[in-house]
């Protein structure tokens, strides 16, 4: 398998898509996945990492090395852990909300059943501190890249958690859909950055502060990614996927603020059997979403964390352009309707 290039032209951010070392973390991450002798779960992973995606995160390791001027080579255990970390969710993820397809492939519980699924996921959550162990750097630093993987896995799991717990405890409120957002994804896009920083010389607090500001970027994801599902391609097998599974999005809980009285329908639509939800009921919470301004106030809410992160005084100047080519990166697929 070989690097996932971004797109080209004008909009292509420089540091993000510059591949220098992203070979070598994805080497990495299949080498420590086969484990040196490539058995059935070993199978599960390559076929996994082998659907691509653009590796953001690993991206983003690597480019806030250059920034902190440290070399891409010694980036590349953090970057691989980062990445192996972020593929353990999705794995997860896709079990939890039913997906049959990712990045346009079966997943991987469609491929091998529920429960070799949760094996390969489980396996792709221990990965990262393998690639840890073989970084160079400190012993004490290994020990703080650790306790970072192991935080933001917690945070991960957390918000995973208040997620699904969002439709059956009807928690249609902007506040816990937030907290939900910022613990599933916050974190694994503060991360590449703080465990770059400790790895570069930086002490603990320095590199949380350094890698703060990237944190904003998990609650501008999801809102975009909540967005793109009924709006543009998610890369799902159906437009709507998030109704489908019943899944409590920024535009539910924008509409809801603006239309309350559609409570009960939108209930029902989101507590329904997947196969149950059909076309007319996606078709119809898109137009509504419109019609109510939902769709505008969640587009000022990512505009708005967009101009926040880009102006925060908390971000160094060595970090300013990587956090706005990021910021750009995650913002393109819905950049038509900005």
């Amino acid at each position: 398998m070989t690097a996932h290039a971004l797109p080209k032209g004008p909009s292509m951010p420089a540091r993000l898509g510059w591949d220098e070392g992203l070979s070598a973390a994805e080497d990495l991450m299949r080498a420590l996945g086969s484990g040196g002798r490539l058995d059935r779960a070993g199978v599960m992973v390559q076929e996994h990492l082998a659907t691509g995606g653009k590796r953001v995160r690993a991206r983003l390791a690597l480019a806030a090395a250059d920034a902190l001027g440290m070399s891409r080579a010694r980036a590349v255990p953090w970057a691989a852990a980062v990445e192996l970390l972020h593929n353990a969710t999705l794995i997860h993820d896709d079990i939890q909300d039913g997906d049959t397809t990712r990045r346009g492939q079966p997943t991987t519980w469609v491929r091998h059943g529920v429960g070799q699924a949760i094996n390969a996921g489980d396996l792709l959550l221990m990965l990262p501190f393998m690639a840890v162990a073989g970084a160079e750097a400190s012993a004490e630093v290994k020990a703080e890249l650790s306790r970072l993987l192991a935080e933001a896995a917690i945070c991960c799991v957390r918000g995973q958690v208040e997620d699904l717990d969002l439709l059956p405890g009807a928690h249609l409120g902007r506040a816990s859909w937030t907290r939900a957002a910022r613990g599933k994804t916050g974190g694994l896009f503060s991360l590449p950055v703080e465990g770059v920083a400790l790895c570069a010389g930086h002490d603990r607090a320095a590199a949380a502060a350094l890698a703060a500001p990237f944190e904003e970027l998990g609650v501008l994801f999801q809102l975009q990614d909540d967005v793109l599902d009924l709006y543009g391609d998610k890369g799902r097998e159906r437009v709507g996927s998030d109704l489908r599974e019943g899944k409590v999005s920024s535009l539910v809980v924008a509409h809801l603020e603006r239309r309350p009285e559609h409570r009960d329908w939108l209930l029902g639509v989101l507590r329904a059997d997947r196969a149950e939800t059909s076309d007319v009921d996606v078709r119809l919470a898109r137009e509504r979403f419109k019609q109510s301004g939902a769709l505008d106030a969640v587009l000022n809410e990512i505009r708005e964390i967009d101009a926040a992160v880009r102006q925060d005084p908390r971000l160094p100047e060595a970090l300013r352009p990587v956090a706005e080519e990021l910021l750009d990166l995650v913002l393109l697929p819905i950049h038509h309707l900005l």
